[in-house]
C-alpha cells in the first residue's frame, strides 16, 4: 500500500510545473552597444545588471527593466508573462491526476509561465546633441564711409 502511495504522489507531482519547472527562471539582458546599465524592478530586492547579463526571477514577478546610457535615450521594456508549452503540460498534468493542491501552488507561484521576451534585447538610441543657448555673435562695427572726393569747384 505504500508503494502505492509513493507512486500516486510521484504522478501527481510529476505534472506539476512547480516541479518540473521550477518557480524561477533566468532572464537574459543584452544591449547595442554593451555597457548599459540596465535596472530591474519588480524583483524581491531591485536589481542593476551591465549589459550583457543576466537575472535569475521568480515566474510570477512583474519585471520592469530601465537601460541607460549617457549620450542614449533610457528606454524600458516591460516584460509580459505567458503559459509556455511546457508550462500548460505541466499544469495540465495537475488535471489529469486530480492534483488540485498542485493547480493552486502552479498558479500562486506562476510556475506556468514565462517572462517574454526573453533574452531582453536592446538597440540603444543616440540622443539629440543639446542646443547650446550661444549668443548671439556681435555684431562688428562698419566702417565710416569714406567722403565724397574733392572736385574742386
Amino acid at each position: 500500500m505504500r508503494l502505492v502511495g509513493i507512486l500516486a504522489l510521484g504522478v501527481m507531482l510529476g505534472g506539476c510545473a512547480s516541479v518540473t519547472r521550477g518557480t524561477t527562471e533566468n532572464i537574459s539582458i543584452s544591449s547595442s552597444p554593451s555597457g548599459v546599465e540596465a535596472v530591474v524592478t519588480g524583483l524581491e530586492v531591485p536589481t542593476t545588471c551591465t549589459t550583457p547579463c543576466a537575472i535569475v526571477a521568480k515566474r510570477s514577478a512583474d519585471i520592469t527593466i530601465t537601460f541607460e546610457k549617457e549620450g542614449y535615450q533610457s528606454q524600458t521594456v516591460q516584460l509580459t508573462k505567458e503559459v509556455s508549452g511546457t508550462g500548460a503540460a505541466g499544469f495540465a498534468g495537475n488535471l489529469l491526476a486530480g492534483g488540485v493542491i498542485g493547480m493552486g501552488v502552479d498558479a500562486a507561484t506562476g510556475a506556468a509561465t514565462d517572462h517574454k521576451p526573453n533574452p531582453v534585447i536592446v538597440t540603444m538610441q543616440p540622443s539629440a546633441p543639446p542646443r547650446s543657448a550661444r549668443p548671439a555673435a556681435p555684431k562688428k562695427p562698419r566702417a565710416p564711409a569714406a567722403p565724397p572726393p574733392d572736385t574742386g569747384t
